[in-house]
């Protein structure tokens, strides 16, 4: 069996995208995510995605980071599905529904209400999510929020100094995440404009997180820190968040296909 896919990338985030909505896909199990991910012997990517049928939405989004794991959101691979789809669209994922509307060269993204208690992070016990007293060696007193999947956000002088590829794991898999978390560390440059590294749960360092951008600028604008529609900035480019008075967070930037290609389904399955 011969599959066509697709590769996208939002700011250098990539992905592989599987279209699912004409002509079903076999079942698959996570080793097939990690195996169409391996940037050496795969096609190679940050998160697998996988388009099908929706009884409640226009399409559903599933994704599958490159460890195989299946989460809630990806807010760069949105953009790249409103482009390749052309036109408005609400889209099903198991964080919720997102609304998305390409326009040239990228899209803007509804991507919800952010959550804030510590049982929708979720947290393995309770703690205000504001100001969290907790600490990782110079990374303490984060904010978490889940905006589809989950995310802890650090303010620090220099995010480019913290040695995220080591605290980020550890983070990452520390108990007081019951499933896992996204890692953030972010540097204000101004009112309207946030630096941010990101460490991915499932993935690792990234070039660009779409999720972890609106998590951050929503705990910083929590914070009052800075303004409620703010430019962040990641090591693959700028994002822009803006939290409405809908409190809905809506992202807009762009997204690129790469190129088309196919497989056979055996040689991964």
């Amino acid at each position: 069996m011969r599959v066509e896919f697709l590769k996208m990338h939002g700011l250098g985030n990539d992905f592989v995208v599987l279209d699912a909505r004409q002509s079903p896909l076999p079942a698959f199990d996570d080793g097939f995510a990690r195996r169409i991910a391996d940037r050496r012997t795969g096609i190679g990517c940050d998160q697998l995605i996988v388009l099908d049928p929706s009884d409640s939405a226009d399409f559903r989004m599933r994704i599958f980071n490159a460890d195989g794991g299946e989460v809630g959101a990806c807010g760069n691979a949105s953009r790249a599905i409103a482009l390749l789809h052309g036109s408005p669209a609400q889209l099903e994922t198991s964080g919720g529904f997102i609304y998305v509307e390409p326009h040239e060269g990228g899209a803007t993204v509804d991507m919800g209400a952010p959550r804030f208690g510590w049982e929708e992070i979720p947290l393995a016990y309770a703690m205000d999510t504001l100001s969290m007293p907790v600490r990782w060696e110079m990374l303490e007193e984060p904010g978490a929020v889940n905006v589809g999947n989950p995310h802890v956000v650090f303010f620090v002088d220099d995010c480019d100094a913290v040695p995220l590829d080591v605290l980020g794991r550890q983070i990452e898999n520390d108990p007081l995440f019951s499933e896992g978390v996204n890692v953030n560390v972010a540097t204000l440059l101004d009112r309207k404009h946030i630096r941010l590294r990101v460490w991915e749960r499932g993935v690792g360092l990234t070039r660009a997180c779409g999720t972890g951008a609106c998590a951050t600028a929503a705990v910083a604008m929590r914070r009052k820190l800075v303004e409620r529609d703010a430019i962040v900035t990641l090591p693959g480019g700028d994002l822009s968040i803006a939290w409405e008075e809908d409190n809905r967070i809506r992202m807009t930037g762009p997204a690129t296909e790469s190129f088309r290609g196919s497989f056979e389904w055996s040689a991964f399955a």
